[in-house]
């Protein structure tokens, strides 16, 4: 179990060894469980550097019902002792206190407190943006999560645009059209990685359909973590990793040959 929680928030289902004494953690009752410590890494703002935390022995699980109990964890930086406070809801198809129950991880939480800040990918001056969008996510706002990848996308475009002294005003003033600036911005300075350069203002259509309302929630939140790792892809101009083949995949953009779209960047 420690490692499917250092590892969150991967959701593969993983076996583990019983953890509840074989006995139903009945709703609402808590109990101090013994799984092994929890690791996490964090960039921690003390020591102004990255650096692992770990839980304690025991962690507190609150019984939910009978395929489901959360998991509550504070972790502590092994070399300045700052503290942080992670949530792990946990379940599993069958009885979940059963002797080697199949589980996984629902949703996983955290709340760094200012002590401490994730460690990714964030693309410098799009860092916090990225971490807005990722707290949104976490809170189940997909569409709030989304306004902050289109806003990304737009800025970005934007931004090459002036760099390259690309005009982003036409006549009268008036802003050029954004499917115009990107492709112009795209045939100049390709910002948009080349497996799904045919699709970078569907991109946009798909952030702002989500944006505008004409998408679910869930539906929302489903699309999210594929359109960041293409959003991702455009700032960071990365066009030889498979994630964007998934990506495309992922959002049913009809990509009939993904792995000969990955197979050709690759």
């Amino acid at each position: 179990m420690s490692d499917l929680l250092s590892k969150a928030p991967q959701p593969t289902a993983t076996r583990v060894e019983g953890f509840l004494g074989d006995r139903e953690l009945q709703w609402g009752k808590h109990k101090k469980i013994k799984v092994g410590k929890v690791f996490r890494n964090f960039h921690c703002k003390p020591c102004d550097d990255q650096r692992t935390f770990e839980s304690g022995d025991e962690l507190y699980c609150l019984g939910l019902d009978k395929h489901a109990v959360s998991i509550d964890a504070t972790l502590r930086c092994t070399a300045c002792q700052s503290s942080v406070a992670a949530w792990f809801l946990i379940a599993s198809k069958d009885e979940i206190s059963g002797f080697a129950p199949e589980v996984r991880i629902e949703r996983y939480t955290e709340n760094l407190r200012d002590r401490a800040e994730r460690i990714g990918k964030d693309p410098g001056q799009f860092a916090d943006l990225i971490k807005r969008a990722q707290v949104a996510y976490d809170a189940e706002l997909g569409a709030g999560a989304t306004v902050y990848l289109r806003w990304i996308l737009e800025s970005i475009t934007y931004h090459v645009a002036n760099i390259a002294g690309i005009p982003t005003t036409g006549k009268n003033n008036g802003r050029v059209p954004f499917r115009d600036l990107l492709e112009r911005v795209n045939e100049e300075r390709r910002i948009i990685p080349q497996r799904f350069s045919s699709n970078g203002y569907k991109l946009f259509g798909e952030l702002s359909e989500i944006i505008h309302g004409n998408s679910t929630e869930e539906e929302a939140l489903k699309k999210f973590e594929p359109c960041l790792q293409l959003v991702l892809g455009i700032v960071e101009e990365v066009n030889r990793d498979n994630v964007f083949a998934k990506a495309i995949d992922e959002l049913g953009w009809g990509s009939a040959n993904i792995d000969e779209i990955a197979g050709d960047a690759s």
